[in-house]
């Protein structure tokens, strides 16, 4: 926030999202501002159709009067799209601004099959979606877009992505943007773009443990990687990197998608575990194919699984003592008994005692849709930050 007594409408608005100021007394004593300077920015806010008044909270004397009218972020104001690319399956969803899904639709959709192709769709099942949600086109103020592989945030572009043939380098934004006008006939909006497991790790922090200082999930499906929040923003490294630990070389001959022998991803992930399955005659295709088996209590498929977690629990033993996180959260196809049991065996016995002393070990809260929730939570930090907040009032002439 700008300095004391110098507050924009912008400043009042995160104020009151964050709850640390929620009624125009708050506001002055937070900002330093006047009463009639405070009324003068809330006007704006309330012009813009951001904030609205909510119930009349505590009397603030001991003499009585009349009490407080608290402040609101309207939540239902504008739209959010989301969604959250697999290799072979996608899900998105229309949400409120407050996270709340409206309407949601899963199905196939290959990522092999390309940027163009798959962005399209996407646009069609957006359009499909806000007549399901009951919600004019005209009311989305921006789109979040989760993708399984490394992203440049600045960009909104994968950078050389292991299993994403055909999107290096792909305008993501002015695609799934164009794709979004063309379906509906409304104007541009706003695209983000983000790594899978960095998304899902904001959408669970933000959920469930919004006061965990270090948090760290880790997606273990077709491929592994992992998402780190960091005092409530998420980490991505230099170049959108960050967290890719499923191409740490931990031995062997097999043979990754990258193009390495030994990596995590080779030995570990659900692809890993069911081609391992087919070798022993069980049929399986993919991660999801053995999340089923494991729902079902195969033996084969439960030996694999702890296997693949023990070997995962042991790269995580040195991620937990570089990051000391109050919690690692597993999610993805392997994110069971099985897996999760493996991963604590390594983890316990290679991780110093420090470091796991008030570390909570647990899975996924949200589960699929995990990835639409920090998605949809990306777009609405942004477009309603201070800074970016002054500049849509400002286009909007109030």
């Amino acid at each position: 926030m700008t300095g004391r007594g110098q507050a924009r409408a912008g400043d009042l608005l995160e104020l009151v999202r964050s709850g640390r100021a929620t009624t125009r007394g708050a506001l002055q004593r937070a900002t330093g501002l006047s009463r009639a300077t405070v009324g003068q920015r809330l006007d704006r806010l309330f012009r813009a159709g951001w904030l609205r008044e909510g119930a009349g909270g505590p009397v603030g004397s001991p003499l009585g009067g009349r009490p407080s009218i608290t402040l609101e972020f309207d939540e239902e104001h504008a739209a959010v799209l989301a969604a959250d690319l697999d290799t072979r399956h996608a899900r998105a969803a229309v949400l409120d601004l407050g996270g709340e899904i409206l309407a949601e639709h899963s199905g196939t959709l290959v990522i092999e099959d390309g940027p163009e192709a798959v962005l399209g769709e996407l646009g069609h099942w957006f359009a499909e979606l806000l007549e399901k949600a009951g919600k004019r086109a005209e009311a989305v103020c921006g789109i979040g877009l989760a993708v399984p592989g490394p992203v440049d945030s600045e960009t909104g572009r994968v950078v050389q992505p292991p299993i994403m043939p055909g999107w290096d380098g792909h305008d993501i934004r002015g695609r799934l943007a164009g794709a979004f006008t063309e379906r509906t006939g409304a104007g541009p909006v706003p695209v983000l773009v983000d790594n899978d497991a960095n998304l899902m790790a904001y959408g669970e922090q933000r959920a469930g443990y919004p006061d965990c200082p270090a948090f760290v999930l880790v997606k273990v499906s077709t491929g592994i990687g992992a998402g780190v929040v960091v005092g409530g923003a998420l980490y991505r490294g230099v170049d959108g990197g960050a967290g890719d630990i499923g191409h740490i070389r931990v031995g062997g001959e097999a043979l990754c998608r990258c193009g390495s022998r030994g990596c995590l991803a080779a030995v570990a992930s659900g692809g890993a575990v069911a081609r391992r399955l087919r070798e022993a005659g069980v049929p399986a295709a993919s991660g999801a194919d053995v999340r089923d088996l494991l729902a079902a209590g195969h033996p084969e498929a439960v030996g694999l699984a702890r296997e693949a977690g023990r070997r995962v629990g042991d790269v995580l033993a040195t991620v937990v003592t570089l990051l000391d996180p109050g919690v690692l959260m597993i999610a993805g196809d392997l994110a069971g008994t099985p897996f999760l049991t493996g991963v604590r065996e390594l983890l316990y016995q290679r991780a110093l005692p420090r470091s796991t002393a008030r570390l909570e070990v647990v899975t996924s809260r949200l589960g699929e849709r995990a990835g639409l929730a920090g998605a949809g939570a990306l777009v609405v930090e942004h477009l309603y930050a201070p800074d970016r907040a002054e500049e849509r009032l400002r286009a909007m002439g109030v």
